[in-house]
């Protein structure tokens, strides 16, 4: 896989383990609000996301079907104030996981995210098939891989917003 698409998987995931470094295992599982995941939720979240985006580019890798397709406008994922509901398929369980549970998530998630993106011996066919996007609509397999990482940097800024959240409901 390119360089640079490694490059800001290793990144992205360098920040989001700085925001974990210090939070007890209470906080990660704490909510700002009923309505609102906790940190871990959305680390389970990023980890679901990791496994499906794996089986969606392995099944369009695999279609017969190969239509070049023009990327989209994807840096959308970008504005909070756009709520995108998450899959079934992804959402998050509701029990609690420590700190470390979550961490050795997503170091296997990612792991198996790098083999397969290794194992892609013609990369061309990401730019040449689509697939179905549940926030994006036909999305070549080349931005699915990509949005990992931005769905991944979206997460982080809620991250940070829920441990203000929290820190703000304890001073009360």
């Amino acid at each position: 896989m390119k360089k640079l698409v490694i490059d800001h998987l290793d990144e992205t995931r360098n920040n989001l383990m700085k925001e974990l470094a210090y939070v007890s295992d209470d906080e990660f599982n704490s909510k700002p609000d009923l309505n609102s995941w906790s940190i871990a939720q959305v680390c389970h979240h990023l980890v679901l996301v990791e496994a499906a985006t794996i089986k969606a580019v392995a099944w369009g890798i695999k279609e017969d079907e190969k239509t070049p397709r023009e990327p989209r406008k994807i840096d959308l994922i970008f504005d909070r104030t756009r709520k995108i509901q998450a899959p079934k398929i992804v959402e998050p369980n509701i029990e609690p996981f420590t700190v470390q549970q979550i961490i050795d998530l997503l170091n296997s998630s990612r792991e198996k995210l790098v083999a397969f993106l290794s194992g892609i011996e013609d990369e061309s066919i990401l730019t040449k098939t689509a697939v179905k996007h549940p926030a994006f609509g036909e999305l070549p397999l080349n931005q699915w891989i990509e949005l990992i990482y931005l769905h991944e940097q979206r997460h982080i800024e809620q991250i940070k917003e829920i441990k203000t959240r929290l820190a703000a409901n304890t001073e009360l």
